[in-house]
């Protein structure tokens, strides 16, 4: 954190936030197509930042867990990048925004089974197949990797909403059966499926989400502990595609507006970064047309102007 930085300043900025978030709290709906998230009552705010220095800071309801849906795709290519060679994932995803819904199959069908990049579904369903068919329990390496990047070994899948997604899995399993038709896709459907909607399942707070990711505002480096979660290089590079891909069609907004590396979920929970100083974690449910959490996107927007932050200048 720069020499000038105020903690309490921090302080009074998320209460601030969290303070103002019911302004818009009757925007937007919840993802009503997954029957569990469906149920999740809408007018809720958290907000969590992460220092590379490991120092938490915490507003609204911080501390609540939630389905972290999309985010999990960012946990999984990272699994990926740890235990495979870079050329057998990218020879298989594209590192290129879609500018199409993150479930879009026509785009899958232009570009002939290949997904345009590992955030989107059938990119994320790619990686996940690479992964059942490398790693051994690659649940539980799933669940042990979100523990460790959180210090919360209370952390685990909501199984009532794996459930709910696999009993409404009809256009994810079709872009899954696309890949394969395409000869992209090599495990068994349904084996892929469960262990991505296991991942989406997973239940985090911001709390638990910003201590996750706090390493790629850190060059790779976990602040707690030290250890090396990626390279440098490979550090730069999934903030790049985070900073490109991951807000779907909403990636050239997001970067206009709040200008930082992030990733969103239909849950209601984006995590953004910050190099060199943080990662931030904002959820509320109710999501806009693109799947963004409506009251969390305003949030980022506020934190940033506050904190002065301009990461592309």
């Amino acid at each position: 954190m720069p020499a000038s930085f105020d903690p309490s300043a921090l302080d009074d900025l998320l209460t601030r936030i969290a303070r103002d978030a019911p302004r818009h709290f009757g925007e937007g709906n919840v993802a009503s197509y997954i029957p569990a998230l469906a149920e999740v009552v809408p007018d809720q705010f958290g907000i969590a930042v992460c220092d590379v220095a490991g120092r938490v800071y915490r507003a609204g309801a911080a501390d609540t867990p939630f389905s972290i849906q999309s985010i999990s795709k960012l946990l999984n290519l990272i699994i990926a990048i740890q235990h495979l060679d870079e050329a057998d994932i990218w020879q298989r995803v594209g590192r290129e925004p879609s500018g199409q819904a993150f479930n879009s199959i026509v785009q899958l069908e232009v570009e002939r089974g290949i997904p345009r990049n590992p955030f989107i579904n059938a990119g994320a369903l790619l990686v996940t197949d690479l992964l059942v068919s490398r790693i051994m329990s690659i649940h539980w390496v799933m669940r042990e990797l979100a523990r460790r990047l959180a210090g919360n070994p209370a952390l685990a899948f909501d199984t009532r909403v794996a459930s709910s997604e696999m009993a409404h899995k009809a256009r994810n399993a079709a872009l899954a059966y696309l890949m394969k038709a395409y000869g992209n896709l090599h495990g068994e459907v349904d084996e892929v499926l469960d262990v991505y909607f296991h991942g989406c399942a997973l239940s985090m707070s911001c709390v638990d989400v910003a201590r996750a990711f706090a390493f790629l505002a850190n060059r790779g480096v976990h602040p707690d502990d030290g250890s090396v979660i990626v390279t440098p290089q490979q550090n730069r590079q999934l903030n790049a595609l985070l900073l490109t891909c991951g807000l779907y069609d909403a990636a050239g907004d997001f970067a206009w507006r709040v200008g930082l590396p992030g990733k969103s979920g239909v849950g209601g929970g984006i995590v953004a970064i910050v190099p060199g100083q943080m990662s931030l974690c904002v959820w509320s449910p109710r999501l806009d047309s693109y799947g963004n959490s409506v009251a969390g996107l305003r949030a980022l927007e506020t934190l940033v102007e506050g904190l002065g932050v301009a990461p592309l200048g």
